[in-house]
């Protein structure tokens, strides 16, 4: 079964009179993963999806959504997937791709036949974005070995964590979606800080591995005019071209950052100071 929704996008000015059941209904998404199911927010910030399909005994195949107009869900579309959960297969066009855990497949424009299927080892959790495509470019697995991999940050300020760019244009090649994974380190608690905002492209964020019992603060908005949202284990964020994307949790934990825009330069942020945020 699909279920979708469809999201507008915001004006900065008018979000920051949104109250905490406004904000969380605009840019929350709090159920992406239910049994048997694939989900899916369409959201106005350049037209980016984010979904999760969760198989169990029957395949769950990749079915159109009215907002595309189009026959098939990839025809104008390309799509990154990575699992977050115990390995499972992505089945695109009848070629089948095993994915372990914070593995990463991209599929390009022009598939007609993707199916997500549990091949018993456990339950796969198949975390999806999607963004428009002007090109077709081959599929592409790309496993956690394959990654490229960046340490970043610094035990003193709790932000020490391990970057693994999978989907980005270095390794493959895409229109315009970029997609990775971010894991805290035990001890530590704070990701994307500094935090930044990049006006040519917007941004998703998914947490995941956040043990149960415990939180996190995902902060948005203006650097001069935040907010914040509680998060739990396997919710994401949409993140506008005006906000900025930082997260603080009880416990460590992992994410997933995707975006999609007018350029692929992972480097191109604004970035704001800690000290400098308000």
């Amino acid at each position: 079964m699909t279920k979708h929704e469809f999201r507008f996008a915001s004006d900065p000015v008018d979000a920051r009179s949104y109250g905490t059941e406004e904000l969380r209904r605009r840019f929350l998404i709090s159920t992406l993963f239910e049994a048997g199911n694939i989900s899916f927010v369409y959201s106005m910030y350049d037209r980016f999806i984010v979904g999760g399909a969760m198989p169990q005994n029957e395949e769950i195949k990749l079915e159109t959504l009215p907002y595309l107009k189009s026959e098939n869900f990839l025809d104008r579309r390309e799509m990154g997937v990575i699992n977050v959960g115990d390995p499972g297969v992505v089945k695109v066009d009848g070629e089948e791709y095993l994915l372990e855990k914070k593995e990463a497949l991209y599929i390009g424009s022009g598939h007609k036949d993707v199916r997500f299927v549990n091949n018993g080892s456990g339950q796969p959790y198949f975390y999806i974005n999607s963004a428009p495509a002007h090109h077709a470019y081959p599929v592409k697995k790309i496993g956690k070995n394959e990654a490229e991999v960046i340490e970043l940050g610094d035990e003193k300020y709790a932000n020490k964590r391990i970057l693994n760019k999978l989907i980005v244009n270095s390794l493959v090649e895409t229109c315009q979606l970029q997609m990775g994974l971010t894991e805290i380190l035990p001890g530590n608690v704070w990701n994307t800080m500094p935090a930044h905002t990049h006006h040519r492209r917007m941004e998703a964020y998914f947490y995941f591995d956040i043990e149960d019992g415990q939180t996190l603060c995902h902060f948005m908005g203006e650097p001069d005019n935040t907010r914040h949202l509680f998060l739990e284990n396997r919710q994401a964020v949409l993140s506008p071209e005006w906000s900025i994307h930082s997260g603080a949790g009880t416990t460590n934990y992992s994410f997933i950052w995707g975006m999609a825009g007018e350029n692929l330069d992972y480097g191109d942020m604004d970035v704001r100071q800690p000290n400098e945020l308000r």
